[in-house]
């Protein structure tokens, strides 16, 4: 049984930061794909980071720079860490796997496993 628990959304001002993690359970990181998304309110969901068992990671092009995905050495947990905030990227964000059977999901679709959400506001 795979479950993920995100945490450490909060309210920040433009240019700060936060840590966003997801717990991992049930899961073997080695073996999965692991990624974040977040979702604006009126706005379909979209990848923010993906982090691939033989890729380098992958970030969407007005987040690279700025956001850095990583997990711990034993897969428990993974990370978004988010510099340099903008009011933009006010979501609710989520982690997501999906087993790594030699290739990782290009589309949110391929994504089977998702957490709850965790909130992120930013203000001007």
């Amino acid at each position: 049984q795979v479950q993920l628990v995100e945490s450490g959304g909060g309210s920040v001002q433009a240019g700060g930061s936060l840590r966003l993690s997801c717990v991992a359970s049930g899961l073997a990181s080695s073996n999965y794909c692991l990624a974040w998304f977040r979702q604006a309110p009126g706005k379909e969901r979209e990848e923010v980071a993906r982090l691939d068992p033989i890729d380098k990671p992958n970030y969407a092009a007005s987040m690279k720079g700025r956001f850095t995905i990583s997990k711990d050495g034993a897969g428990m947990m993974l990370y978004l860490q988010m510099n340099d905030l903008k009011p933009e990227d006010t979501a609710t964000y989520y982690c997501a796997a999906e087993e790594y059977l030699g290739y990782c999901p290009r589309t949110l679709g391929g994504y089977s496993v998702w957490g709850q959400g965790t909130q992120v506001t930013v203000s001007s």
